[in-house]
């Protein structure tokens, strides 16, 4: 999805990915993919009962009044003031109610598969609050990814967004199934070393998205960094007459002598 996006946008949008763009975008998702190969298997949840007593843990319950308030905090207060200029604020979003329909999805998933099985899951009120919930946070996602798209490119907002929308929900499904316990020393070092190579890759992909980089003209902009003038300090510089009359070899010299 995010290659497609990148690679359609470039073609049919008229938009265009840098070479760094680029560059961050696989390393994006080569991070996100090592973030999902050393995090641990779901924890087998088969009812609807065992859904509910995960979801009522204390540590469950601050992680997403954590995510509510930095929600609400996102759409009613940053989303006003900096929506229109700053990428991240809509595509954090999508990102953070993302948490939400995602595991509303998973026990709903459940709540099917009981259904079948012939338990009256539809007398549970645990189905109906998913329900509300996966109804609310796809309208939200919907509705600012949007936004996003109306005024990003499009090559930028399909990779930061995946991004941000793997990490949380890897990081919601750890907290809601508490699968870090099971986590070996290795999967917790895969796991580090894997979103700190989606922070570069976001970085890449924000940084330097106006930098007019590529293959062909690589060399010329490596050059040009070269060739930037620098600055010496005024107590050190040999002032020049301007004489158009005076040959430059015999331009009287003046010196500036600083205490």
């Amino acid at each position: 999805s995010v290659l497609c996006s990148a690679i359609l946008s470039s073609y049919l949008l008229g938009e265009r990915l840098n070479l760094l763009g680029k560059l961050g975008c696989m390393l994006s998702l080569v991070g996100s993919t090592v973030m999902v190969i050393h995090a641990p298997e779901d924890e087998e949840v088969t009812t609807l009962d065992e859904m509910t007593s995960k979801l009522k843990e204390p540590g469950f319950l601050a992680y997403a009044a954590i995510l509510l308030a930095l929600c609400f905090l996102l759409i009613f207060y940053l989303a006003p003031r900096y929506g229109q200029s700053n990428i991240l604020v809509y595509l954090t979003i999508c990102s953070v109610i993302g948490a939400f329909s995602v595991s509303s999805v998973k026990g709903l998933g459940i709540a099917i598969k009981g259904f079948f099985a012939g338990q009256p899951v539809l007398q549970h009120p645990l189905t109906w609050i998913l329900v509300i919930t996966l109804v609310a946070s796809i309208t939200t996602q919907i509705n600012y990814l949007n936004k996003s798209l109306d005024i990003f490119n499009t090559s930028l907002v399909f990779p930061i967004y995946y991004v941000l929308f793997t990490t949380i929900v890897i990081t919601t499904s750890i907290i809601l199934f508490k699968e870090w316990v099971a986590m070996t020393v290795i999967d917790i070092i895969g796991t580090v070393c894997g979103f700190l190579t989606i922070i570069l890759g976001v970085f890449l992909l924000h940084a330097f998205k106006d930098m007019d980089v590529s293959l062909g003209n690589l060399p010329q902009v490596l050059q040009n960094e070269e060739q930037v003038p620098v600055t010496r300090d005024d107590k050190n510089i040999l002032i020049e007459v301007d004489n158009s009359s005076i040959a430059p070899e015999d331009k009287p010299k003046v010196f500036m002598l600083c205490t």
